[in-house]
């Protein structure tokens, strides 16, 4: 054979030290991130550290296990122990990690400590995309999305249920106590005191713990319930007292049984978490209202949040209200689609100097009956009849025609190209934290293509 080939020895050592910088190409995501968490404040993410006594061992860096998670967050692989794994698989991972591989323990603990600080470096990020002129104001689009929790819909209990196990497990523990008392007296006398006297035997220490699990998700329920009354008394007081239609008068009946205790549904391994019924495929699902404002066709996420309301009604005024608080700035036009009207939302100070374009009536491509149904129900007030001749006007109807375009693709790239369909973490406050991070690294992402289009030009 004539033709010469390159040497490819797995035993060939190297000359020379091999470089970092030589690792990867020089437009890659990697790169990036670790350029943009060197500008990125992490001040609040030292002053943790500082508190210390400096004991032990030198503990990993921060701004290590920093470009660690955005990248991982980036490219859809938020678990700690593919994190851990990649930093020997991946040459992306062990560029970041400077050749180091931090245990999944490591990389859990830092961000369940730091998950807060971790969060708020979205401002950070959204402030990058600004200076980059990605941000722009003159129309911004707002939607949910339901993305599930970690827990399963079959872990739910029912109000009923738990007044039940409650109560049984009170005397199971009522009963263990009483045979542990008479235990402990048989002892003494045999023995004498000699006992510490506060052992529980395994089976106490278990149903106190089930018992105090109980009365938690129990009292999370009353207040639930009592969240329900106090809404339904509110639009009672409204309204006079009187229903204005047949439809309201069954829908105040529904929600007066819904304030019933007994009526509660919670889960036990995430209570934050719902029953939320999800537009896009129609199941039901236990989860949580994402809720995201995109700007512009550059889609920059400009204020996130997360709800455990099943719908969207409410969510107009506080995702306005967040925008201003990220941007310091007003955006001109907001479009939402109709399940975001609501009378109350265009009654508040947050959408002050805003043109808000929402539909009263939910999208005319649904099933006849359906659509029979809204047009009966569908509001009639004179905000409702204003904003339906707005949108007959052909310049409003184009510009409401980009919502989609606008706002739904961020959640076809968090969903479906980086594979974020469910939390890792339990709890609103850290779903919350983690749905920051989700929408931080998606700036994060549209950013890096900018620079990457930027340097190729």
């Amino acid at each position: 054979m004539n033709k010469r080939f390159r040497t490819c020895s797995l035993d060939q050592p190297f000359l020379l030290p091999p470089s970092f910088a030589d690792w990867l190409p020089q437009h890659h995501l990697a790169r990036f991130i670790a350029e943009v968490a060197s500008e990125l404040d992490l001040s609040a993410i030292y002053s943790e550290y500082a508190r210390k006594d400096g004991r032990g061992l030198a503990a990993y860096h921060p701004l290590m296990l920093t470009r660690l998670l955005l990248y991982a967050y980036c490219v859809g692989k938020p678990s700690s122990r593919q994190i851990e794994k990649a930093t020997y698989d991946d040459l992306a991972f062990r560029y970041l990690a400077a050749d180091q591989h931090p245990d999944h323990d490591t990389v859990a603990n830092f961000r369940q400590q730091h998950l807060e600080r971790l969060a708020e470096l979205f401002v950070q990020a959204l402030a990058l995309c600004r200076e980059a002129g990605l941000v722009r104001l003159g129309h911004v689009a707002l939607d949910g999305t339901k993305v599930r929790a970690q827990a399963s819909f079959r872990t739910n209990l029912k109000g009923e249920k738990v007044l039940e196990q409650e109560q049984e497990l009170a005397k199971q523990v009522e009963k263990l106590l009483a045979e542990a008392a008479q235990v402990d007296a048989a002892e003494d006398a045999r023995f004498g005191k000699g006992r510490r006297g506060d052992e529980l035997p395994v089976e106490l220490a278990t149903a106190q713990k089930r018992l105090a699990k109980l009365r938690e998700i129990k009292q999370k329920m009353q207040q639930q319930a009592n969240d329900v009354a106090a809404k339904l008394e509110q639009e009672r007081q409204q309204t006079g007292g009187k229903p204005r239609n047949e439809a309201e008068k069954k829908r105040w009946q529904r929600a007066k049984k819904r304030s019933e205790l007994s009526e509660q549904t919670m889960n036990s391994t995430d209570p934050d978490s719902r029953l939320m019924k999800d537009g896009a495929t129609g199941a039901i699902v236990q989860g949580y209202n994402a809720q995201v404002i995109a700007a512009g066709q550059q889609q920059i996420i400009v204020a996130a949040d997360v709800t455990t309301d099943c719908n969207d009604k409410a969510q107009l005024p506080p995702m306005v209200q967040k925008l201003k608080q990220n941007l310091d700035a007003t955006p001109e036009t907001l479009s939402a689609d109709a399940g975001y009207w609501s009378e109350e939302s265009f009654s508040l100070d947050a959408l002050n100097g805003v043109t808000v374009l929402v539909p009263p009536d939910a999208d005319s491509r649904k099933k006849a009956k359906r659509d029979q149904e809204l047009a009966a129900n569908a509001p009639r007030t004179e905000r409702a009849e204003a904003m339906r001749a707005r949108l007959k006007n052909p310049a409003e109807a184009a510009l409401y025609a980009m919502r989609k375009a606008i706002v739904e693709p961020v959640f076809g790239q968090i969903k479906e190209r980086r594979g974020f369909r469910r939390f890792s973490l339990r709890g609103l406050a850290q779903v919350r934290a983690e749905w920051a991070l989700i929408c931080l690294t998606h700036n994060l992402s549209k950013l890096h293509h900018h620079r990457v289009a930027q340097a190729v030009v």
